[in-house]
């Protein structure tokens, strides 16, 4: 299993999910029948409903899929002590050491006041920190214009847009890539 991680700054807290988690984090993810973050995320990731036990199957499978030396690649965001979301990562390519991250506000309470970005820039630097990364990527769609806003905001450069790639309710949207390099983060950071 994954060593636990505890990053914090100021208000934000990055940490392991714990068995005790889960049943609020199922709740908050998935006990609205149509939640406003689902509008947002990307499309190509289905609401469908799922049982906590489910969920648990996920996480105990997430647990044995990382080793003990590697970063957990799902952590709960807090916020003033009240669990709000998730950031995440997963392996594009392991090999190389390309990775995507993700990042999950579940309560739409928490939206526009800084609480995403400063968590992501908290995640992803402790990617580079921890891990022998050349880039950081992340995978949006063209609708989620806060994720992309977000990422540029940290420093991320569009590298690819693919047109139309996505039918969502009657309308197509480009996916939208954005990266960053490991020389243009701590560059970047030294600007922040």
């Amino acid at each position: 299993m994954a060593r636990k991680i505890h990053l914090q700054k100021n208000d934000i807290t990055l940490r392991s999910i714990e068995d005790d988690d889960l049943p609020y984090l199922y709740d908050l993810i998935y006990g609205a029948s149509e939640p406003l973050w689902k509008k947002y995320d990307a499309p190509f990731y289905s609401l469908e409903p799922h049982t906590l036990e489910s969920y648990k199957s996920h996480e105990e499978a997430r647990k044995h899929r990382l080793s003990e030396h590697e970063v957990d690649s799902r952590l709960l965001i807090e916020y003033k002590g009240r669990i709000i979301g998730t950031v995440m990562y997963y392996w594009e390519e392991k090999s190389s050491f390309w990775l995507e991250v993700g990042i999950g506000i579940y309560d739409s309470s928490y939206w526009e006041i800084g609480v995403g970005s400063q968590a992501l820039k908290m995640w992803i630097d402790h990617l580079f920190q921890t891990m022998p990364l050349a880039r950081v990527g992340l995978r949006t769609w063209s609708k989620n214009m806060r994720m992309i806003h977000i990422a540029t905001k940290l420093g991320m450069k569009e590298e690819a847009r693919i047109r139309k790639a996505h039918l969502y309710q009657g309308y197509y949207y480009d996916s939208v890539r954005l990266g960053v390099l490991r020389e243009e983060w701590f560059l970047e950071d030294s600007k922040r």
